[in-house]
């Protein structure tokens, strides 16, 4: 497994290479992945923030390997993932692809697309062909890429190594995350090469694991929603979030939000201005 080194180019599999962009934190961790596909030409899979130096590091890259970046793929628009595409744009004659931008507040909002890809389509890199699958969870637009002769997916933030991603409404769904964890099970996946973290070499593994955290998760929050009825998402944070340190819980409540408003959507929580109580 190669080590995530700021800025250098590291092989993970022929013909695929992952540089890691200069923003870690307590969101992005060691920092945004993004990926150079091809050997003739090459494709950007998630450029980073709007970074100059990430796009230096990544047109550095395509000069050490003597091929020209011809495209730019994202697998949703937020804006550790997306902006740099506007950066490489500036320098380089370059076809954008990726999703639409949903509304929220939380999007880059420079992002324009050249082509608006959605569940299903095909994008031809170099010699080899990507597959885009519909993954809405993490936020409405999220794309996930699948490299088919491989069968190494791009996951972006649908799955990340080492931590569990936010789901933050209302864009963001926990009841469309597990379903497109589900829908994941059904691919020929070998490997996954998420937006933040390491490769994940055991992809139904992960993707169990996955869906089975955040159940768990649910079953916790049902209880201290019957436990402590009519309440908003900060009044359950503390007990369902024991085993998470109190500085993430702020960020926490968002995902929990997502929890109650699933659990609303499935006629197991009632909603009256704004605060749940369980149905069951």
């Amino acid at each position: 497994m190669s080590a995530l080194i700021p800025g250098k180019p590291a092989l993970i599999e022929p013909g695929v290479r992952r540089v890691l962009g200069l923003n870690p934190g307590m969101m992005t961790g060691p920092g945004t992945n993004s990926y150079l596909v091809g050997d003739n030409e090459l494709t950007v899979i998630d450029p980073g923030p709007a970074d100059p130096r990430h796009a230096d590091n990544l047109q550095a890259a395509a000069e050490q390997l003597g091929a020209p970046i011809r495209r730019v793929l994202v697998t949703h628009t937020h804006r550790d993932h997306s902006p740099g595409a506007s950066v490489l744009a500036e320098r380089l004659d370059l076809e954008l692809l990726g999703p639409e931008v949903p509304d929220d507040g939380l999007q880059d909002e420079h992002w324009r697309a050249d082509r608006i890809l959605g569940d299903g389509d095909r994008v031809r890199l170099d010699d080899r062909t990507v597959r885009a699958i519909a993954t809405p969870g993490h936020v409405g637009n999220h794309l996930c890429f699948l490299l088919e002769d491989s069968g190494l997916l791009f996951t972006g933030d649908h799955l990340i190594h080492g931590s569990t991603v936010v789901i933050a409404p209302p864009s963001g769904s926990m009841k469309d995350y597990l379903a497109s964890l589900r829908r994941l099970l059904d691919e020929d996946i070998h490997c996954m090469a998420p937006g933040h973290g390491e490769l994940i070499q055991e992809p139904e593994a992960a993707l169990n694991w996955t869906i089975e955290h955040r159940l768990e998760r649910e079953r916790k929050v049902l209880d201290a929603l019957r436990q402590r009825p009519d309440s908003v998402a900060q009044d359950l944070v503390e007990p369902v979030y024991v085993d998470v340190p109190d500085y993430l819980h702020a960020v926490a409540t968002l995902s929990l939000e997502a929890h109650l408003i699933k659990l609303y959507e499935e006629g197991r929580a009632e909603r009256r201005d704004g605060r749940y109580q369980a149905l069951e």
